[in-house]
């Protein structure tokens, strides 16, 4: 027979963040996007 996997016997070998990893997120895509605001207003002060 075949050695069946039961989750009751995994042992989770890198445990996960979720909390940080989405705090991490959007920290990143608010900067990405604070990025582009202030490059748009530069652009929009040296064109006009």
């Amino acid at each position: 027979m075949s050695k069946y996997n039961h989750p009751e016997q995994h042992i989770n070998e890198e445990p996960r963040h979720d909390f940080v990893d989405l705090m991490v997120g959007f920290g990143v895509f608010s900067g990405v996007l604070t990025v582009i605001f202030v490059g748009a207003v530069v652009v929009k002060l040296l064109i006009g």
